[in-house]
């Protein structure tokens, strides 16, 4: 009888299990369904081909295993580089004891 209310408690929260999934559209990331809004807005064979070829490029990405912000994230680091600078403000402080 405990095992069948575990398993009825299981089943009620398996819809948990899929809440950090990334949401689907077409089957490309959901987040580069942004320009089907510019198809409606303009519709040219350029905008087609354009986001076409974003769509692909995000799919080839993910292929490689990066996310969509993931690739961002990469891209970033890629333009700044290996060599970040310091932030020298913060390292200037020093603690003051009031006590």
């Amino acid at each position: 009888m405990s095992k069948e209310i575990e398993n009825i408690e299981a089943q009620l929260n398996w819809h948990w299990r899929d809440s950090m999934r990334t949401v689907r559209f077409l089957g490309f990331d959901a987040r580069v369904a942004f320009l089907i809004p510019v198809w409606l807005l303009y519709l040219r064979w350029s905008t087609v081909i354009l986001s076409f070829l974003v769509f692909y490029l995000f799919k080839f990405l993910e292929n490689k295993g990066l996310t969509f912000p993931s690739a961002l994230r990469s891209l970033r680091s890629w333009i700044v580089g290996r060599e970040r600078p310091s932030i020298t403000g913060v390292s200037g402080h020093s603690f003051t004891d009031y006590g």
